[in-house]
């Protein structure tokens, strides 16, 4: 597919997002789909090639960007979100993306994690989650769920696990999502209006390993469960799934509720506002997991709020008009000076 970028007029397609390297992924993994789609939505950017970066950090994840035609940077372990600060603050035009896993991103990088999603820094931030640590070999991550047996618990997980939406729209992020590997055309259209969206962007693909978690999102992306387990959220649309649409969420107090939505039903199923500022409905909807209630996939929470870039920038224009000295140079060229011999 051809799609023209919007800024310079070019025309770019797949191909010129693709690099030279052999993309050494285990046959099946789910990363082929997410580099895959990269690829596609970068197409469709309003920036120019050369002002899209992808930085990462370490794990089988953090390999894209030797994969993709644009600038990169592999960092350090869980460092991508500091690393990517740091680049977006020094040249804020710049179309910045982070990848990362579930390892990577919410344990050794917790921490820059949490503090991007504070800031509202306008990063994408896709998080590809395996449930394990795959390339150093199967140990428990923190999302793994509890009696999953792994290299480090082979007895069954104990430790409960982190939920990323929950972390990530406690911690401040204006834009959370949730897509199966399997969806390329949710994971396509949300890329794009993560793309659109000023701030922390938030993406976490559930992603299947083929190795040490094969079949662990299966429930949510099997062809006969899918419809039952996975609640599709649209903006405007009431939260309601089903093979024949049979069900929806309910208010039922101060909780949702799986509701039926027979005839007889006295539940009106909510309808889906990402654009909600408060934060505890899409909390709860980051929440929801089998087997009571479907996993809420899609657009989870699309809020406005200024970005930290844009704010610090204002900061240093209005300094820099206050100020008799317009740079370093000429504050070192002022006041006190002596010469050492």
């Amino acid at each position: 597919m051809k799609t023209e970028t919007k800024t310079n007029g070019e025309t770019l397609t797949v191909n010129d997002f693709k690099s030279d390297r052999n993309v050494k992924w285990c046959p099946g993994c789910g990363d082929y789909m997410i580099l895959a789609m990269m690829q596609k939505t970068f197409t469709q950017l309003d920036h120019k090639k050369e002002d899209i970066v992808c930085i990462s950090g370490i794990g089988c994840s953090s390999r894209l960007p030797y994969y993709l035609e644009t600038f990169g940077i592999h960092s350090l372990h869980g460092r991508a979100p500091a690393v990517s600060t740091g680049l977006k603050l020094a040249n804020p035009d710049l179309s910045v993306w982070v990848v990362t896993g579930d390892g990577d991103s919410m344990a050794i990088g917790g921490n820059h994690f949490i503090h991007a999603c504070r800031r509202n820094l306008d990063l994408n931030i896709i998080i590809f989650n395996n449930k394990i640590y795959g390339m150093t070999k199967g140990q428990s991550s923190p999302t793994t769920p509890l009696g999953t047996k792994t290299k480090t618990a082979p007895y069954g997980s104990y430790e409960p696990p982190f939920t990323i939406g929950e972390l990530a729209i406690s911690a401040g992020a204006t834009f959370f999502a949730r897509v199966p590997d399997k969806s390329p055309n949710m994971l396509g259209d949300v890329m794009m209006e993560a793309y659109k969206h000023k701030g922390t962007s938030v993406i976490e693909v559930l992603q299947n390993c083929v190795i040490f978690t094969d079949g662990i999102h299966e429930q949510l992306t099997g062809k006969d469960t899918k419809d039952e387990n996975q609640l599709v959220l649209e903006q405007g649309k009431p939260m309601i799934f089903g093979k024949d649409q049979e069900f929806g969420i309910a208010m039922d107090g101060m909780k949702l509720k799986k509701v039926s939505l027979d005839d007889d039903s006295d539940h009106e199923p909510l309808v889906h506002d990402p654009t909600e500022m408060e934060t505890q409905m899409h909390i709860a909807l980051s929440r929801l997991q089998l087997p009571d209630y479907p996993v809420a996939m899609g657009i989870i929470r699309n809020t406005e709020s200024v970005s930290f870039d844009e704010t610090l920038h204002h900061i240093i224009e209005d300094s820099q008009e206050k100020s008799p000295y317009k740079n370093v140079t000429e504050l070192f060229h002022t006041g006190n000076t002596w010469n050492v011999s």
